[in-house]
Order: structure tokens, then sequence, then C-alpha cells
């Protein structure tokens, strides 16, 4: 298998205080357990200068999303901010774009972003699967991106979940374990200097 596309970003979905841990108002008990992969990959795209991109929820205290789910996420609040071990780091060139909808697409300035930067493939990470990163997914694809999610860097509150979401995902795009990317990855960036 080769990857498609000359310019990829990873994409590290709502990696929160209010979804991971157990302090968390939305818990996705499965999401602290691919911490050590989301940090493998944030190491890999800065040594290989491939963009990070953050994903942030940040709802309004009233945002319509609560009338289906609980308070969550709030702007400005400890639940909002990114869990410890996965601080962006705009150092290393790191951006957040902020969402009050599922996909990180729906009214932020993700799209615009990423074709200032002349991205063309999105390399998706994060919680939950058969939510936030499935419709960030099929945003992607309408939008004309190509779509790579990371099979052991995504979860979902459970088994279930998670594999309904990847089913979906791969509809839109090529699923990939963490190590099945990377050694991809070095494969097509050592041949084509254009892509970093």
């Amino acid at each position: 298998m080769e990857l498609r596309g000359k310019k990829h970003c990873v994409v590290i979905i709502d990696m929160l205080n209010d979804f991971i841990g157990e302090k968390a108002a939305l818990r996705c008990e499965n999401g602290e357990k691919i911490v050590p992969k989301i940090q493998e990959l944030i190491q890999f795209a800065h040594e290989h200068n491939i963009q990070v991109v953050h994903v942030q929820e940040a709802h309004r205290k009233n945002d319509r999303d609560f009338r289906v789910r609980p308070v969550h996420a709030v702007k400005g609040t400890w639940g909002s901010e990114f869990i410890p071990e996965l601080q962006p780091d705009e150092s290393k060139g790191d951006y957040v774009v902020q969402k009050r909808r599922h996909s990180a697409f729906s009214y932020t300035d993700f799209d615009l972003f990423l074709r200032e930067e002349e991205i063309d493939t999105v390399v998706l990470t994060g919680v939950w699967t058969n939510v936030c990163v499935r419709s960030t997914a099929s945003d992607a694809l309408y939008h004309g991106y190509n779509v790579i999610c990371i099979s052991d860097a995504t979860a979902s509150q459970d088994d279930d979940m998670h594999v309904s979401g990847l089913r979906d995902i791969d509809i839109f795009g090529d699923i990939l374990s963490t190590e099945n990317y990377k050694m991809l990855a070095k494969k097509k960036f050592s041949q084509d200097e254009s892509v970093v």
C-alpha cells in the first residue's frame, strides 16, 4: 500500500479533560488507552515536519448540544482544556481549532487553515471514533481531502462503538495502525521531498 496525498496533517480530536480521566463529565474510558499512541504520532509528525492540529471542543454555556448530552467542554473551563499529556506545542508549529459541533470542519477555520498550508490529507486520532472522529472524516471527504484514520489512536466508550465508527470511516478513507502509518509515511516522505 502507498499513502495518498502530498502533504499530511496529524489531527488530534478532543483529547480534553471532560473526555479523558476519572473526573471527565463525558468520560470516554477507552480514550485513556490511546494517549501513548497519540504521543508517538505527534513525535513522529514533529520529527518529519508534518503539521499537527489539536481540535478542541469549546461550547457556549447554553449550547444546543446540551439538549441531548450532559454539559461538557464549556469554553474557558477546565473541562475544555487539553489533557496534560497532550498539550499543543506552538513552538513546533502545532495549531488549535476550536469547535462547537461534532466535526472539526463545522463552523471553524479548519478547512481554511488546511488550504492555506496546502495540506491534502488528514490523519485522524482522538475520541470518539463513532461521533467526532467519524463526523470529521466524512466532512474531510466532502471537502476534498484524503482521509486516514489511525485505529489504535482513536477510541470510543466501548469496543462496539469503536469498531462501528471505524467501519463507517473505512468508507471515507484508509484505516491504519500507528506502526503501519509511520512505516508507510517514512517510505513516502523519504521518496518525495516535496511532501515535507
